[in-house]
């Protein structure tokens, strides 16, 4: 009895059907195991901005009139620091996500946003950054400066129309 179905089980292990193999993850779409249907081209990544390239160590400079340290990018943001001997100063600039953020924590705190006619799709200007839209992407620049913020409004405003003309 034993004996009968002990072969019943190896007899019925032949039958079965094996799955297809797994290509590794990450493999090239000709490794990918054929399955009958075409498989959909790979999603191009995101176009990414270097905001490092959309504001400048020199126009930095110019925005927070004072000498700046060179620039420290980390992922979607470029700061550009006053050294410690000072004077107070420091530009950053957020690209994406983080910059479309910034602006909505701007509007639900209630601080003052003027509209920039003519620069990028959208554009606004509060008292310390500016915040410009061009074809869905969305860039911010903060000034942190210790003077009156009146002062930094001309000079916010050609950043805006410089960061717009590079998106």
């Amino acid at each position: 009895m034993l004996a009968a179905l002990l072969a019943a089980t190896v007899a019925g292990c032949g039958s079965e059907q094996e799955d297809p193999p797994v290509a590794p993850v990450g493999a090239a779409p000709s490794e990918q195991p054929a399955t009958g249907a075409e498989p959909s081209p790979p999603a191009a990544p995101p176009a990414t901005v270097d905001p490092c390239a959309l504001v400048t160590r020199k126009e930095a400079e110019q925005l927070a009139g004072t000498k700046l340290d060179a620039a420290v990018p980390v992922r979607e943001t470029c700061t550009y620091t006053g050294p410690v001997t000072g004077p107070t100063a420091q530009v950053e600039v957020f690209v994406g996500d983080g910059a479309k953020k910034f602006l909505d924590i701007e509007r639900e705190l209630g601080h003052e946003l003027r509209p920039l006619a003519g620069v990028g799709d959208e554009t606004y200007a509060s008292l310390e950054a500016v915040f410009v839209s061009h074809s869905g992407q969305w860039v911010s620049v903060r000034l942190v400066r210790l003077n009156d913020p009146a002062e930094n409004r001309a000079p916010l405003e050609r950043i805006a129309r410089t960061v717009a003309g590079r998106i």
